[in-house]
């Protein structure tokens, strides 16, 4: 099917995508007190984890705070609608990453990606082996709950199946928040780069010339547009991105979105994993949370086992591939790599490399096993 299949133009969806975004914003559908209390929630958690030099303080800081909300049932509220102009934003941001030189560096990911292939079986394997034999889920939700993908694609594929979509919602949530955590400290003690409080991108909104940011916002609208027509998943974020790298590498521009831009793009992104938990019995949060530790332990041991291994043979160090192989998501394990200044082109792509390859592998792959089990055994004389 072609891109103008489906009934409608794209160009007409999309307008009709942001009408109705519009219209989520008026007062009887949008919980404006509820996001205001979790605003201010978030920004007092990234104050206080930028006071204390922890990593990535606005986007931690935010959803470790907006997660504690959720659990003592205050009244917050992320409306998934907020999310799309501060994804376009770190799209765009992540897009600057690719320089003129990345296509010389290509050749060198060849052994980094089978090495990525790779993990994802050895982590598919563990991680649905133990949601089926220790959290005790039924196979369906036990296999997209256990899949290293993204978070809508397997709740999408997983109720598709007949799978629990909130139990695998619920589970991959805490993947991301546990992994966010508790990876830039890993980062930190094995690469020993402390990244406490670094900015994350370049100059004051002050300093921007007004040129330079029209310019990054013409890539972030053009990004939207190209993401819907080519329908990319995670279309606000990748479409940015894409349109944001052909302009970096070509060298068409060197300009990257003003810190406090991201520093915003970062508060919004925190507060809406923390929220994602609003409205979930707390006795069901701390379940899933404690089975989601054991998982995390043997995501983050299998990324470090990896990493080791391939940086022996490859030419990336070990902090560039522990970033790119994480089971994080896509922009929160970019802007660690920012924090770090190392490699941000080469950790996005692996993510995106991913992502599109569990997507499109988890479906089929799932119908082989279940074709299997439901196969009927031949009889005596067969």
């Amino acid at each position: 099917m072609g891109p103008f299949s489906g009934g409608r133009r794209p160009v007409k969806a999309l307008l009709v995508d942001f009408a109705e975004g519009v219209r989520a914003f008026a007062p009887a559908r949008f919980p404006y007190r509820r996001f205001a209390l979790a605003l201010l929630l978030g920004g007092l958690g990234g104050w206080l984890f930028l006071q204390a030099r922890l990593p990535l303080p606005w986007m931690l800081g935010s959803m470790v705070i907006c997660t504690a909300a959720a659990l003592l049932r205050w009244p917050v509220a992320a409306p998934s609608v907020i999310r799309p102009p501060m994804t376009m934003v770190i799209g765009v941001m992540l897009g600057a990453g690719f320089k003129p030189d990345i296509v010389a560096q290509l050749p060198n990911w060849l052994p980094t990606i089978i090495g990525l292939m790779l993990f994802m079986i050895a982590c598919a394997v563990a991680c649905v082996g133990y949601f089926r034999k220790v959290a005790g889920f039924d196979p369906v939700t036990a296999f997209f709950a256990g899949m290293p993908g993204g978070l809508l694609e397997m709740v999408t594929l997983g109720e598709e199946k007949g799978g629990d979509a909130r139990i695998i919602a619920l589970i991959h949530s805490a993947r991301i928040l546990l992994v966010v955590m508790t990876l830039p400290f890993i980062v930190q003690w094995i690469g020993g780069v402390p990244i406490g409080g670094n900015r994350v991108s370049g100059p004051s909104v002050m300093d921007t010339p007004l040129l330079a940011e029209l310019a990054l916002l013409a890539c972030g609208v053009a990004g939207i547009v190209l993401g819907h027509w080519l329908r990319l998943p995670a279309k606000y974020l990748l479409g940015p991105m894409l349109v944001s790298a052909v302009v970096h590498v070509f060298g068409l521009s060197d300009s990257v979105p003003p810190f406090e831009i991201v520093n915003a793009a970062q508060l919004i992104l925190g507060i809406t994993i923390g929220c994602r938990f609003v409205g979930t019995p707390p006795r069901s949060i701390l379940r899933v949370l404690a089975l989601s530790v054991g998982s995390t332990a043997i995501l983050l041991s299998l990324t470090l086992l990896f990493a080791w291994l391939v940086a022996k043979v490859s030419v990336h160090g070990h902090v560039p591939l522990i970033l790119a192989y994480s089971p994080g998501g896509l922009a929160e394990m970019s802007l660690i790599a920012l924090a770090l200044h190392t490699e941000v082109a080469f950790v996005a792509a692996h993510h995106i490399i991913r992502v599109f390859l569990v997507m499109i592998s988890a479906g089929p792959l799932f119908g082989l096993i279940a074709g299997r089990r439901q196969a009927p055994k031949p009889g005596p004389g067969e």
